[in-house]
């Protein structure tokens, strides 16, 4: 195996399956090619012997033999798909909010799935049979949680995904979220620097604080407007791409996402009309495109999430107007703390929290 290739999984696959990988960033490479390298001995995963359904951890490196060129199969043994309806293509079609020569920017609701699994099988990477050109079907190159809304981007060729997937590796890309979440931060902004692992017992489907095993995650907040002592409209910015990574840390200091029953439980719920869905948003986008220049792309709220802001009393405009124009640029000033009143909750995590002031 002197010709092999070694490849290092990024952020954004971590968790997810090895021949999803491949699906991914080697689509020419056959799920049984994969299968036949595992048999005999020839797939990698961070040195050791490795099989298809093997979870990835951003980080390790996959180690594969040289891809010969392969006989054409018949076409008898090429996987089928179920053709789209016409419901389907116009739905997938409706997502569009940007797209140029080398992307489409989709604006995903909440409740589709951006891959599929075990039980799921609409999905938003189906969808894309309905948006396929010239150069192919759209291949996704990261991904947002099946209950997170927003800004999504997938590129219109293996070229181009191969220059955005290591825009993405790489932290150039910039992505903003905002949610909504119960109790407000004692501060204006912060910085969350909490490691996460996936948590025992729950089949990798949840993560944890764990200083100790855990991969290093990031996480910017700033606080863009409070309900009393209710709530708090909150922008996030992930510096690093940690499975669950916004939900996990906003529990663990204390400030659960509404909706998000997975990470806070009980508490994550508000009432008086406030829509019970996660309310977590990929708002805007912003990333280097392979001719030059930047895509840039804000993604509308879904309804629930509007409705929630205006039952709460907040002017959704408010939440773009100190966004950065240019990826990591530093705000030139930090906004004042909020003042602290009485019975205000307080922050229960044991994560580092470095205020900026």
């Amino acid at each position: 195996m002197s010709d092999a290739r070694t490849f290092t999984v990024s952020e954004d696959d971590d968790g997810i399956r090895l021949d999803r990988w491949f699906k991914r960033h080697m689509p020419e490479v056959s799920f049984n090619l994969v299968s036949r390298w595992a048999r005999t001995g020839q797939l990698r995963l961070a040195g050791k012997r490795a099989v298809p359904g093997d979870r990835i951890e951003a980080g390790q490196e996959i180690r594969i033999p040289p891809v010969e060129a392969q006989p054409a199969r018949p076409a008898r043994d090429q996987p089928r798909r179920e053709p789209l309806t016409a419901d389907e293509e116009q739905f997938v079609r409706d997502m569009v909010i940007h797209e140029d020569e080398q992307a489409f920017v989709l604006n995903k609701p909440p409740g589709l799935a951006t891959q599929g699994g075990t039980k799921t099988t609409q999905h938003l990477d189906r969808l894309l049979d309905g948006l396929a050109g010239p150069s192919g079907r759209p291949k996704l190159v990261h991904r947002l949680d099946k209950d997170t809304s927003g800004a999504l981007l997938v590129a219109r060729s293996a070229r181009a995904a191969g220059h955005f997937a290591k825009a993405f590796s790489g932290r150039t890309a910039r992505k903003l979220y905002w949610a909504l979440v119960v109790g407000v931060p004692d501060a204006a902004e912060g910085m969350i620097d909490a490691p996460l692992a996936k948590q025992p017992g729950t089949g990798g489907e949840k993560m944890h604080v764990d200083p100790e095993n855990g991969l290093p995650a990031k996480t910017g907040w700033r606080l863009i407007d409070r309900a009393g002592n209710r709530a708090a409209w909150i922008e996030l910015q992930p510096l690093t791409g940690r499975t669950h990574q916004l939900r996990a840390h906003m529990a663990a200091i204390g400030h659960p996402i509404v909706g998000d029953a997975k990470y806070g439980g009980a508490e994550a719920f508000l009432t008086g009309g406030i829509s019970r869905k996660l309310h977590l948003h990929a708002r805007r986008i912003r990333i280097e495109a392979p001719g030059g220049g930047h895509i840039e792309v804000t993604a509308d709220l879904p309804q629930h999430f509007a409705d929630s802001l205006a039952t709460l009393g907040f002017d959704a405009a408010m939440g773009d107007r100190e966004i950065a124009e240019r990826s990591g640029a530093r705000r030139s000033a930090a906004r004042p703390k909020p003042p602290t009143r009485r019975g205000e909750r307080r922050s229960r995590g044991s994560p580092r929290q470095g205020k900026r002031r």
